[in-house]
């Protein structure tokens, strides 16, 4: 063997798992689980190796670029490696070795298809959440985050990701750009992603509904989500055959006072849909906070149902989110409150107006 020979040649080929030889990065826990030293690993990545060293005790199986799935696996090799006394733990031959790391942030938002932050390749970071005990810090392309509240990872794919609501708080914390923060919020509403309430919710929760770059967009936020909502809602009245109601009204008593406004009114029936779109209030304390404090908003709806149902009137609390996953349910609640209209006494009779 000649001196001009080149390293790849000279060096021992390592095994690998049918299902990693797509991949092509492991940790240096993976690496010993297949038998490869230190010193083996060291020798693959020298200058005109084929093999990189991409983060640390992560590497890449090739000589060329990572790819964008390649840097999301190495980010989570990076962030789930256990601590020192854990490390000389054999790793299995399939062993994601994640441990509780989750992606967040952007990138967690392209995997769960939010055009607004275009493709997972050209992200210039990948936000990684981890517990707070953890004693990691970013690096390279990786910003480890903290949390003592892990939520529950969903999979996309093979790979752990945050809920749709962390993932955007914890983007919108990484931004100051209004604009952005107002298309990533109205995206996350518009195509189905998550509801507006549980979205405020979490940026509640996160402290970030103070920032001037998250005031405007959450009111954009919540107007966004009603005119989904209400789409929705005429949809429903539609597609199940549903007499048609009144839509967006103001019932009030005949020379007496308002009674409150209702998203749809069957007058024959006696009978009111209400959309549920309320949002916590800014600041009131969630999960990530204290105890929970009585919601004015909810006070006020329960006041008003409870006055037009000693009036005799009917009315049906709908949310956003059961519109959206349940509509042939929500329909059949509707169906059997307007059935049971003619079993009941006659309501009294309150005027109709528009708002």
């Amino acid at each position: 063997m000649t001196q001009n020979t080149p390293l790849s040649s000279r060096l021992p080929r390592v095994p690998l798992h049918p299902d990693e030889v797509t991949q092509r990065v492991l940790s240096a826990a993976q690496l010993r689980a297949r038998g490869v030293s230190a010193a083996q690993t060291s020798a693959q990545c020298l200058p005109g190796g084929p093999w990189q060293h991409l983060l640390p005790g992560v590497y890449l199986l090739h000589p060329g670029p990572p790819t964008g799935q390649e840097r999301l696996r190495g980010a989570l090799l990076y962030a789930g490696r256990p601590p020192v006394s854990a490390r000389r733990a054999p790793a299995g031959p399939v062993d994601a070795g994640y441990g509780e790391a989750m992606v967040t942030g952007a990138a967690a938002l392209a995997l769960h298809g939010f055009a607004a932050v275009g493709e997972l390749g050209a992200l210039h970071r990948i936000d990684v959440l981890v517990p707070r005990t953890r004693r990691l810090r970013s690096t390279r392309f990786v910003e480890v985050l903290r949390t003592a509240s892990m939520p529950g990872a969903v999979r996309v794919g093979e790979v752990p990701v945050a809920p749709v609501e962390r993932a955007l708080a914890d983007a919108v914390a990484g931004t100051a750009e209004a604009t952005e923060v107002r298309r990533l919020l109205t995206e996350a509403v518009r195509e189905g992603h998550c509801e507006p309430a549980s979205l405020v919710r979490e940026l509640s929760e996160a402290k970030l509904l103070g920032r001037p770059a998250v005031v405007g967009a959450v009111d954009a936020l919540l107007a966004e989500g009603r005119a989904v909502a209400e789409a929705r809602l005429y949809a429903m009245v539609r597609e199940h055959g549903l007499p048609e109601p009144v839509w967006n009204v103001e019932l009030r008593l005949p020379g007496g006072p308002g009674l409150g406004g209702v998203d749809a009114y069957w007058p024959d029936h006696a009978v009111a849909v209400e959309l549920d779109a309320r949002a916590p209030r800014h600041g009131v304390p969630g999960r990530r906070g204290g105890g929970a404090q009585e919601d004015p908003q909810w006070s006020a709806y329960a006041a008003k149902r409870e006055h037009l149902e000693r009036l005799g009137v009917t009315v049906v609390r709908l949310t956003p989110r059961k519109l959206r996953e349940a509509p042939d349910q929500q329909a059949t609640v509707v169906r059997t409150a307007l059935m049971a209209a003619a079993d009941r006494e006659p309501a009294a009779y309150v005027m109709v107006l528009p708002r």
